[in-house]
């Protein structure tokens, strides 16, 4: 079976404020026509159609129309909702269009009852396995603690028990949205973390032929059966070395995988470069990033004038300007940004607790404190984006 894993489309996000709807469009016209001249028996969406619960009416005619395509085409497509999507929105009409072939997962409760495909070998059995916001979902999953592991653990042994009363040799597709180890993130997603952990292990998902991972925006290749697909297009700069594919997976008569990346259509490339601003504007080596979407970081030690509009005379498509100067670790006026790079919001705030204390950080269960405020943030957010 010929499967095209796709993920993270964020229909109606734009880019440093410039509208993507148009690359969008462009990308959706790149699946349909590789599921039809790749003769694919399955296109799969591993979460987030969406960049938000309730996305601007040209995303969803958007998502219309590359919906009535593939059904046109007579492509079978399975998709989960993921952290960005509105699961109940989403999978308002799941029931209606599954007649046409396109079979919407978002349900928690139904993870375990597959969408059956079949080939020349036999059936196929696709699981979609929405994204699991633990604090959500613990009922459903009759779980004692609230985490990523623990949930997706009991949702992928109800796969397990469902694949396991199965006919022999039935071969077996997971679509999940979440944060696997091993996997490189980017700015552009949003945080999952739960309780300082966001990350499960690949072993999570031992027992079936193929994963479709959707959430990281970079393609990549956890095991020979765990991949993501990655968005299709970069959403923020520091994607800038990503390459936008989808993965064109076979799946053997014996659950044996050969897979192959399709390149996305690139609205504009992306460059971000660093000196002071005379460099920026003179050196000839900068000349190949004229026309790319440009992030431009100034390392003058004192802010000169009017930078953009200067700028934007070399490079026309600058987006995001950045003031960096350089200076020694132990000086004062040192970036703030910089000493916050790579923290979470719970080191952000301990290192805070810290400060105002003079040097002494919370203890443990001060720590329990923090945690529990952040989780409160996030699952309130969660219903809210829920509630009709």
């Amino acid at each position: 079976m010929r499967i095209l894993h796709t993920s993270d489309w964020h229909l109606g996000r734009s880019f440093h404020r410039v509208s993507m709807l148009d690359a969008q469009a462009a990308f959706l016209d790149h699946l349909v026509a590789t599921a039809r001249d790749r003769a694919v028996d399955a296109v799969v969406v591993a979460g987030d159609v969406y960049d938000r619960a309730v996305p601007p009416l040209s995303a969803v005619e958007l998502f219309d129309r590359a919906l009535h395509r593939l059904a046109d085409a007579g492509v079978p497509t399975v998709m989960i909702s993921g952290n960005h999507d509105s699961a109940r929105r989403l999978g308002v009409l799941a029931g209606l269009v599954e007649r046409a072939g396109i079979h919407l997962r978002t349900d928690p409760a139904g993870c375990a009852t597959p969408v059956l495909l079949e080939d020349a070998h036999g059936e196929v059995a696709f699981y979609g396995l929405p994204y699991l916001e633990p604090a959500l979902v613990r009922d459903e999953f009759k779980v004692a603690h609230a985490h990523h592991e623990t949930v997706l653990g009991a949702a992928m042994e109800r796969v397990r028990t469902d694949l396991a009363g199965r006919a022999a040799g039935t071969r077996s597709v997971v679509l999940a949205h979440a944060f696997v180890a091993g996997g490189a993130p980017s700015d552009s997603e949003r945080d999952i973390t739960v309780g300082g952990v966001a990350a499960v292990p690949t072993g999570i998902f031992d027992g079936v032929d193929y994963v479709a991972l959707g959430h990281l925006h970079g393609a990549q290749t956890l095991t020979e059966r765990v991949r993501y697909a990655g968005s299709p297009l970069a959403y923020s700069f520091s994607e800038t070395t990503h390459r936008k594919t989808m993965w064109l997976v076979e799946l053997g008569q014996r659950g044996e995988i050969e897979a192959e990346r399709i390149d996305c259509p690139v609205p504009r490339a992306l460059a971000r470069i660093r000196g002071t601003l005379d460099e920026l504007l003179d050196e000839p080596r900068f000349a190949r990033h004229e026309l790319s979407w440009v992030e431009a970081t100034l390392t003058d030690p004192v802010r000169p004038a009017e930078p953009m509009a200067r700028l934007t005379g070399r490079f026309p498509y600058t987006l995001s300007l950045v003031f960096d100067p350089e200076r020694g670790d132990d000086d004062p006026l040192s970036s703030y940004a910089q000493r916050l790079a790579g923290r979470t919001d719970q080191q952000i705030a301990e290192d805070f607790i810290a400060h105002v204390r003079g040097g002494s950080g919370p203890d443990e269960p001060e720590r329990g404190l923090l945690r529990a405020a952040f989780e409160d943030v996030r699952v309130e957010s969660a219903v809210r984006e829920e509630t009709p």
